[in-house]
């Protein structure tokens, strides 16, 4: 198993910057395939970006792609979500989720393959 713990959301003006930590519990991060997904008020969960094993791999979804970047430091136990240019629309709680992959490549793009997740963390952007 893995316990998951999100840091570094807050309040931005829009145009600003955040980034998300996401720390790992246990010996076996490098086994997981990551994601991060975010859910705002009334709202599905939706999956904001996703990364392999390696993070060779790596998967944004359009409204984020060229703005937000997924990186993680295995040596670290810790996947993060560097969120440039923020907008109002960015506003969400923000979660971190795991998943045992074999291939060091795979990405996880559905929330219903994820067997783990953290508490979450609230981003809200202001216009």
């Amino acid at each position: 198993q893995v316990q998951l713990v999100e840091s570094g959301g807050g309040l931005v003006q829009a145009g600003g910057s955040l980034r998300l930590s996401c720390a790992a519990s246990g010996r076996t991060f490098s086994s997981y395939a990551m994601g991060w997904f975010r859910q705002a008020p009334g709202k599905e969960r939706e999956l904001v970006a996703a990364i392999s094993r390696s993070g060779s791999s790596t998967y944004y979804r359009d409204s984020v792609r060229g703005r937000f970047t997924i990186s993680r430091d295995n040596t670290k136990n810790t996947v993060y979500l560097q969120m440039n240019t923020l907008n109002p629309e960015d506003t969400a709680v923000y979660y971190c989720a795991a998943e045992l992959r074999l291939n060091v490549l795979a990405l996880v793009l559905l929330a219903t393959g994820y067997n783990y997740w953290g508490q979450g963390t609230q981003v809200t952007v202001s216009s």
